[in-house]
């Protein structure tokens, strides 16, 4: 895939990149296949031949219903997941060494999760959470690292003599300043933000995204978020990136994506969110998707989108279209900017 670039200043470069989980295999199975039984393993297409690039200081939207891989694309881009193909750079240095065992050799990206409390050891408290990277790649001393974790607890919101509790004594909003803290003392050039307010109260999630706003200003981070929630995604984002079973089929600007979207997937995406609008005196809800994703053990041949698409025709079958520009943006479909959706 190729991705039109808006701009000569590239910060984070993905090329190619792919992931697929190929099922373990049981010794149960392994003596089956030596007695003569077949043995079928399937690998799940979690992420497919993406590539993208990413400013710095730009905010980075990725969009897509659950199973799209898109956080397996923003644990491979953190460093957590290894690429089955392809590589990541962020200012033209490897995320991750070459070899046979591979490993993250940054600490310049730092992921925050979707549920802060799965992702806080409940056994320590959050001071040490928060030093514990710190201390051990040379950011700070054993000695300052106290002053260190107060600073960081301002910096999100919260009180700095804080820092001996323990994550059950929080609320949801303040796990996630904590997770917040713990990912920017590492002093990181690149955040991946997980679904990094699903699982909060709207009125908690306007706080958080705030805060996202108002640190990636004071510390000129380069952001990707990643989200189902359209309207969050718009708010806080530069540009958009599309994702389905695996592929990135659009990508643009956040007013081009939700203003004049080129893929029919886009489309849909935009007709489903729930519009309390009347119509005929019958109150209108949404317009779901129709179907169901496809399995990424067994993704459909040409474009993945077809088997739901209703303006495919026999070449989306068997030819994966790629991403070329269509209009303001660029989108991965054979008749991108000749057909007209419609709302």
């Amino acid at each position: 895939m190729s991705e039109v670039s808006r701009s000569s200043e590239v910060f984070v470069t993905v090329e190619g990149i792919s992931r697929r989980f190929v099922p373990h295999v049981s010794l149960g199975d392994r003596i089956a296949a030596a007695l003569g039984s077949p043995l079928e393993q399937r690998a799940v297409r979690a992420v497919e031949d993406v590539s993208l690039s990413v400013r710095r200081g730009e905010v980075l939207g990725l969009v897509g219903e659950s199973g799209s891989g898109k956080s397996t694309l923003g644990r491979m881009i953190c460093g957590i997941l290894v690429p089955s193909a392809g590589l990541v750079r962020i200012d033209g240095e490897s995320v991750m060494s070459g070899g046979r065992r591979p490993r993250k050799t940054t600490t310049r990206v730092q992921m925050i999760f979707q549920d802060p409390y799965a992702s806080l050891d409940p056994r320590m408290r959050i001071g040490d959470t928060i030093a514990e990277g710190p201390i051990a790649h040379g950011l700070v001393s054993k000695a300052d690292s106290l002053a260190y974790v107060q600073h960081w607890l301002r910096r999100v919101g919260l009180d700095p003599d804080a820092a001996p509790r323990y994550p059950h004594q929080f609320s949801g909003g303040q796990r996630q300043r904590i997770a917040i803290a713990r990912a920017l003392a590492m002093k990181p050039d690149v955040l991946v933000c997980d679904e990094p307010v699903a699982s909060l109260d709207v009125s908690i999630q306007a706080q958080i995204l705030n805060l996202f706003l108002a640190l990636r200003q004071e510390l000129s981070l380069t952001m990707l978020f990643i989200s189902h929630h359209l309207g969050v995604v718009r708010h806080v984002s530069d540009r958009v990136a599309i994702m389905y079973l695996g592929r990135i089929v659009e990508i643009g600007t956040a007013d081009a994506v939700y203003t004049d979207p080129q893929h029919p997937y886009t489309q849909a995406l935009l007709a489903s969110v729930p519009q309390l609008v009347l119509e005929d005196d019958k109150m209108v809800s949404f317009k779901p998707i129709p179907g169901e994703l496809p399995s990424p053990m067994a993704p459909p041949p040409g474009c993945h989108f077809h088997l739901r698409c209703t303006f495919a025709q026999a070449r989306c079958r068997v030819e994966p279209p790629v991403l070329r520009p269509a209009g303001a943006q660029a989108a991965a479909c054979h008749f991108a900017g000749e057909l007209q959706f419609t709302r």
